[in-house]
């Protein structure tokens, strides 16, 4: 089962970067790679077991569903329910820790999921990259200031 993990620090309180990833419906705010996203039937973007449907600026539709989020530990799992990335039982989790010298965040995404031999190296890297460090990158450059 490949593994992704992907972590960073960013320049700003915990509690800050968490008010910008929290809602489950709020990729396109902060990540460059997402072009719209809504929650599937109306439900709330913080309640377990609801759906985001977003697109990303290359077109690609991926429906995730929320599988856990905690304003306390601050982080949120999901998995993925339709991708056009040939893997399946994916599973990810993004976690934010305090960083006391400097009330900073230290921040991890990580992922799981079941896929061929012969994907598996482009996926990790992909989403390492393209996803997961675009993301914190992207938090780095929002928070400054």
């Amino acid at each position: 089962m490949p593994r992704v993990y992907i972590s960073s620090v960013i320049d700003a309180p915990a509690a800050k970067v968490w008010e910008r990833v929290r809602d489950f419906n709020g990729l396109p705010r902060w990540h460059p790679r997402i072009r719209d996203s809504r929650i599937e039937n109306g439900e709330p973007s913080d309640r377990v077991g609801c759906v985001r449907d977003f697109h990303l600026q290359n077109g690609d539709r991926i429906r995730e569903k929320l599988l856990g989020l905690s304003d306390y530990d601050l982080f949120c799992t999901y998995s993925i329910l339709e991708s056009p990335m040939p893997l399946t039982d994916y599973v990810a989790t993004l976690r934010l820790t305090p960083v006391t010298d400097g009330d900073r965040t230290f921040a991890e995404w990580s992922a799981e999921f079941e896929c061929s031999v012969d994907d598996a190296e482009g996926l990790v890297s992909g989403i390492g990259g393209d996803v997961f460090q675009a993301g914190f990158d992207a938090l780095k450059r929002q928070m400054m200031g």
